[in-house]
């Protein structure tokens, strides 16, 4: 009975699953990983084998080919005012024994989070200014995500400007 309760109300995870969900948490997907371990897409990020959860404002980019997942993971490495400058971290690839479901889930959710983006041109290089949700959490967070070799003094200032922008452009109630 209770497998069937947890299937109903999203809380069914694979029997070697050693994290714990969220209140509120529930399951999109899951699929074996050929080295181990299983991943499990939530509503509110992406469980990786060994059980740590990277929320979908998170994952750079996440592509699928090949019966393989290639996932880029930011991380935050610094504020500028209300904008969070991202580093990436390199690419790991994951192979699946069936991957169902979840490169779709992924995409979907990955795609859901952004709310705008834009690419600009700096000094030594550039950087995507994207306008993000956060899983569970109201509102939308401006991160940044320079290219390797950017100015990075060019890119925390514009990076506060636009941030100071966007905060005089929200409504009332979101302030």
């Amino acid at each position: 009975m209770r497998g069937f309760v947890n299937r109903l109300t999203g809380r069914q995870v694979p029997d070697d699953f050693e994290g714990t969900l969220d209140d509120g948490e529930y399951v999109l997907a899951s699929a074996e990983v050929k080295s181990g371990g299983h991943m499990v897409a939530t509503s509110r990020g992406l469980w990786l084998p060994g059980s740590r959860r990277v929320g979908w404002h998170m994952i750079s980019k996440a592509t699928w080919g090949g019966g393989a997942l290639v996932l880029i993971e930011a991380i935050e490495d610094t504020r500028a005012g209300d904008a969070v400058i991202l580093q990436d971290q390199p690419a790991v690839r994951f192979v699946f024994v069936q991957s169902g479901k979840l490169p779709d889930v992924i995409h979907a959710r990955v795609t859901k989070s952004i709310v705008s983006r834009h690419r600009q041109e700096l000094p030594g290089g550039g950087g995507w200014f994207v306008q993000r949700r956060i899983p569970g959490q109201d509102g939308v967070v401006l991160q940044v995500r320079p290219d390797k070799g950017t100015d990075g003094d060019a890119v925390r200032r514009v990076a506060q400007e636009v941030a100071a922008k966007l905060s005089l452009m929200k409504p009332d109630s979101e302030q």
